[in-house]
């Protein structure tokens, strides 16, 4: 029979568009699966220490019986002059355990996540760079129960700069703001808030929205329901904001974030008709979108 010691020293698991790719080390053995799709590799003469490199601009990784550490390489398929402008967000599962998340640069290691840290979901981001990922392993007495994980995505500055206002995340958009919104958001609907969830323990409240009409969205969070054929979905923000129930329509913009829709701007869909008006008889309105 094989003992502890026989166990996998890393097997770590990426995700990207539901496809799995597999790196294992057992100590007499090395097994290995690669997509060419995730850009994952593995060095196999490092022991304690394994690399794993990830192209893909967004995915997850699942390190089971972890022992030793992982490096994880982000290499995303763009010009090494672009990696300045670049924002990397983790977002640890909730029953991540096992090890300790750290950023590193030059020999020097910046805690991010402790193991066993417990408490809303967080999503930890950093400049691509100020660092990479060094996840180490803490002394366990069954590994074999423990596996650490965490979404991941890398997106411009900016737009990450939108996502984590943390200076005053629930203030309202002024007009150009609202306008940039229109053009730039990952989607845009005229809608009415049917219902507001609060999750205490996420510290986050869940909108959930009746679609008058929909003028974009990059991800179908946004769906017909029912013999009725109404357009409804869900959109995430802060519990701090006090989002409630209200009548009249709004004009929700926003981005997708570790697959969830995030609240951005959100005007009464009134005031939004009355600020692209005034735009657009200017000739300032910076995209064309129909107010109606």
């Amino acid at each position: 029979s094989r003992g502890c010691s026989e166990l996998p020293s890393a097997w770590a698991v990426a995700h990207q568009f539901d496809i799995a790719i597999v790196s294992s080390v057992i100590s007499l053995t090395f097994s290995f699966f690669l997509s060419s799709c995730s850009g994952l590799t593995h060095e196999s003469h490092r022991k304690d220490v394994e690399q794993v490199y990830l192209r893909c601009s967004e995915g997850s990784i699942e390190w089971m019986y972890p022992t030793g550490a992982l490096i994880v390489n982000l290499r995303p398929n763009i010009s090494p002059a672009s990696y300045k402008h670049l924002t990397v967000c983790i977002k640890p599962f909730k029953d991540s355990a096992g090890a300790n998340i750290y950023l590193e640069k030059t020999g020097e290691l910046k805690l991010l996540v402790r193991d066993g840290e417990r408490g809303p979901s967080r999503v930890y981001c950093f400049g691509y760079d100020q660092g990479g990922l060094f996840v180490e392993a803490t002394p366990q007495q069954d590994i074999s129960r423990k596996i650490t994980g965490f979404q991941y995505e890398l997106m411009s500055k900016g737009i990450a700069a939108d996502l984590h206002t943390a200076s005053a995340p629930c203030r309202p958009c002024s007009d150009t703001e609202v306008l940039l919104a229109v053009c730039t958001s990952d989607f845009v609907i005229r809608g009415s808030i049917r219902n507001v969830t609060n999750e205490a323990e996420e510290q986050e409240s869940i909108i959930h929205v009746g679609v008058n009409k929909l003028y974009r969205q990059k991800s179908k969070v946004f769906q017909l329901t029912g013999e009725s054929g109404n357009w409804r979905g869900q959109i995430k923000t802060l519990l701090e904001c006090g989002v409630k129930p209200g009548d009249g329509d709004f004009l929700f913009t926003g981005r997708m974030h570790f697959g969830e829709a995030r609240l951005g701007c959100a005007p009464r869909f009134k005031d939004f008709q009355r600020m692209y008006k005034e735009a657009k008889d200017k000739g300032l309105n910076p995209c064309e979108i129909g107010p109606d």
